[in-house]
This record gives structure tokens, sequence and C-alpha cells, in this order.
């Protein structure tokens, strides 16, 4: 069939990206050096840490691959320290981590036609920065993009892990990522996020009552318990407000025009 009859399919396999899906990766890859900054940084700092805890170089890598999450491993090195027994541990970090099921529940309707396997796999590098990169870069094209959900993926486990050895191995002379402001990179470059993600009644509702509730809930007892019930709460409010069904992914992974 010739081109220019308007009932040719886009062709935006993988192996042949359209020229939009091209630059939105290239928008996904641009968006997402902030968190390579924060991931190398903090990394080298959690080596450094794992290293006064006594872990070896393969038990740090082990950790970084296995648990792969920044908050959970930096409380498990610290615990670790203290003499804190394993089921102490694994319950703390299971209730730092607990901010995932929210994370996995709101991707899964683009990846709602991924093989099981497949979705084993991409949940297990579903960090924070994972989740809003991927999702931003969904919404930007209207569809799930596999190879966009890896990109987004090795652009902080990838850092993270190589920092983390670098930090392990190397001198106590390797400066605290706070020192080279570092440490505003991650929250700064999460808010960029949400703004672009914010784009109908329920979004702004969401973010206004979840801000409103994990702000001070964070900064009187934790900033990972802050998530959790902004979290919840965020949902909770948004299915207050009447929804008008545009843009929301359905079946498939694909929008409604």
């Amino acid at each position: 069939m010739g081109r220019g009859t308007g009932d040719a399919p886009l062709d935006t396999s993988p192996d042949r990206p359209s020229t939009d899906l091209r630059a939105a990766r290239k928008t996904l890859v641009l968006s997402g050096l902030g968190f390579v900054a924060s991931a190398a940084g903090f990394s080298v700092v959690y080596g450094i840490a794992a290293r006064d805890a006594g872990l070896s170089p393969i038990e740090t890598f082990a950790m970084c691959t296995i648990v792969l999450g920044g908050a959970s491993q930096f409380a498990a090195v610290g615990l670790l320290a203290q003499g804190v027994g394993w089921p102490g541990i694994v319950l703390l970090t299971a209730f730092l981590n607990a901010r995932h099921l929210l994370y996995s529940a709101a991707i899964s309707p683009w990846m709602a036609k991924q093989p099981r396997i497949r979705r084993a796999a991409m949940a297990h590098v579903l960090t924070d920065e994972t989740f809003g990169l991927s999702v931003a870069h969904f919404r930007r094209i209207g569809r799930f993009d596999g190879p966009g959900y890896w990109i987004a993926a090795a652009l902080v486990c990838l850092p993270w892990i190589v920092g983390s050895l670098v930090g392990l191995l190397g001198s106590g002379a390797i400066p605290n990522p706070a020192v080279l402001g570092l440490d505003i990179v991650f929250p700064a470059a999460m808010a960029g996020l949400a703004v672009g993600l914010v784009s109908r009644r329920r979004d702004v509702a969401a973010a206004v009552a979840g801000a409103a509730v994990a702000v001070p809930v964070g900064l009187a007892i934790s900033p990972s318990v802050g998530v959790v019930v902004g979290g919840v709460v965020g949902p909770l409010a948004a299915f207050l407000v009447p929804a008008r069904g545009l843009g929301e992914p359905v079946e498939g992974g694909v929008v409604v025009p």
C-alpha cells in the first residue's frame, strides 16, 4: 500500500523506531541526567557505608543488584553496623519499600499486555526514578515502550551499582555528595517530572492532597513514611473528582484520544 493513503500503520517497532519515538527517547535520556548524577554520588557514599559495616565487595554488589533500593540499603547497612539482626532489618526495609506497591499499581495499566515474566523483570528495577521517568515517557508518546522503560531503569540502576563499588573500593577522601549539592538533585528532578505528569483534574487533586499530607508526615516521622501516606491519600482524593475519561491509559497501553 502506498504512502499518503492514511491507513498505513506507523512503524514503531523497537528495531525501527519512528522519528517521534527516537525524539521521545532522547528526551527521556535528557530528563534522566540529573538522576544519573544523584545516583552516582550517593551510591559512592553507600559503598563507603557498606565497607564500614563490614560488607565485602561481593555482598555489596549482591545487595545493589538484588535489593536495588537506596533507602533500604542505607538503612540495612546502618542497622548492620549497630548489630541489629536480620529479621529486624528485613521488617524495616520491607516497610521502607512499601511505596513500590503504589508505583506498581499505577504503572500496571501500561503493561497490561506484557508477558508475566517480562513484567516480573521490570518490577525488579522499578525504583522511584524509574517510575517517574517511564510514566512521563509513556504519557509523552501515548503508549507503552519497552525499550524506553529499560532506558529509564539503566539511567538509575547502572550508576548506582558502579558507584557503590567505587565507594567500597575507594578511599575515605571521597567527598559527601551533599557538599557538591547533589542532595538537591533527586527531589528537584522528581518535582520536575511530577509537574509534567499533572495534566488532568484528578492529577491535580492527587498531587495537592498527597503533598499536603506527605510533607508534614515526612518532616514529623520520616520521608519514607511520608511518601507512603501521601501515596495513599493522593489517589483517594483523586477518586472524589469526576473523571472526564480523556488521556487515560486503557487495556493494551493505548491512550484514549
